[in-house]
C-alpha cells in the first residue's frame, strides 16, 4: 500500500490518505462507513483501495439511477445497506417557472454560499422546468432554513419521496477522440472540435473545472473518470484510454453533454 501514491496525481494524495483512514476504521470496528458524495474520479480511487482488500467491500447510491455523484459504503461482507441507509434527502425547488429561469450554476452557488460544503451535495438535475437535488440528510433541516432565494428569484424548497425523481435531461453522448496526448488542452480542443489556443484561452479565463474543481494550468494531464466542466460548452468525461493508433496516438472514450451547466 506504500507505493499507492504512485499511481494518482499529488494532489489527491490528501483524498487517498482520508479513504485509508475511512478503511482503517472499518478494518479496527468490522463497520460500515458512510463516505460522503464522492465524484466520479473519487469514486475510481476509492475503488482501486478498495479493492486491495479482501475482506472489504463497497455499496455506492446516488439518489437516482445515473447518479454521478455517489455516497459510498465501505463495509465487511455481512453489511447490506439498504437505500435509507444512504442517508440522502432530494429536495425540489418550487419557483414560478412562467416568470424565471433557474440554472445548474445559480443553484450550485445558492446551495454553497448558504454554508453547504460541496461533498455533501449530490447530483443537481432537471427535466427543462422542474429543478431538483440531492443532498445528505443530516442538512436538511439547515438547508431548509437558509435558502430562500436562488438568483433573484423567490423559491420554496421541498423534500420529495427518492421514488419521485425526475427524469434528467443531462444524457451522456459517447464518443471516440484520437489525441496526442492527454494535456487538458489538448484533450479539450479535441473534445469541443476547437483550437488549442481556444482551449488555453478557456483555461486561463477560469472556465474550466477539473472535477468541480476550478484549474489554472494548460499543461495538467488529465486521467481516466475524470470530469471537465467547460462554462459556455457543457460538461466532458474522460471513461477509458482505449489504446494507441500506428502512430502512437492515444484514442480516448469520453462522454460528452453539450449542454451550457
Amino acid at each position: 500500500m506504500m507505493n499507492i501514491y504512485q499511481h494518482f496525481r499529488d494532489d489527491e494524495q490528501t483524498f487517498i490518505d482520508q479513504v485509508l483512514d475511512w478503511v482503517g476504521q472499518v478494518e479496527d470496528y468490522y463497520s460500515p462507513y458512510l463516505t460522503p458524495f464522492l465524484n466520479p474520479r473519487e469514486y475510481f480511487i476509492i475503488q482501486s483501495i478498495v479493492g486491495q482488500y479482501d475482506d472489504l467491500e463497497l455499496s455506492s447510491y446516488g439518489g437516482h439511477e445515473d447518479a454521478e455523484q455517489l455516497r459510498v459504503f465501505i463495509h465487511p461482507p455481512y453489511f447490506e445497506p439498504t437505500k435509507e441507509d444512504f442517508e440522502i434527502t432530494l429536495v425540489e425547488i418550487k419557483y414560478p417557472t412562467k416568470f424565471a429561469e433557474l440554472s445548474h450554476g445559480q443553484i450550485m452557488g445558492t446551495i454553497l454560499g448558504a454554508g453547504i460544503v460541496r461533498e455533501t451535495l449530490g447530483d443537481i438535475i432537471t427535466d427543462g422546468e422542474r429543478w431538483q437535488f440531492f443532498i445528505d440528510s443530516k442538512l436538511e433541516k439547515f438547508l431548509f432554513l437558509h435558502v430562500e432565494r436562488v438568483g433573484r428569484t423567490n423559491v420554496q424548497l421541498e423534500k420529495f419521496p427518492l421514488e419521485e425523481v425526475i427524469h434528467s435531461l443531462d444524457k451522456w453522448e459517447e464518443d471516440e477522440i484520437i489525441i496526442a496526448s492527454l494535456r487538458i488542452d489538448v484533450v479539450l480542443a479535441a473534445s469541443l472540435n476547437i483550437s488549442r489556443n481556444r482551449a488555453k484561452t478557456l483555461i486561463t479565463e477560469s472556465r474550466i473545472k477539473l472535477n468541480w474543481v476550478e484549474i489554472e494550468r494548460v499543461d495538467l494531464e488529465i486521467e481516466e473518470h475524470d470530469i471537465l466542466s467547460i462554462r459556455g460548452y457543457g460538461r466532458i468525461q474522460i471513461k477509458q484510454i482505449k489504446g494507441t493508433t500506428r502512430k502512437d496516438n492515444l484514442i480516448l472514450e469520453i462522454g460528452r453533454i453539450d449542454r451550457n451547466k
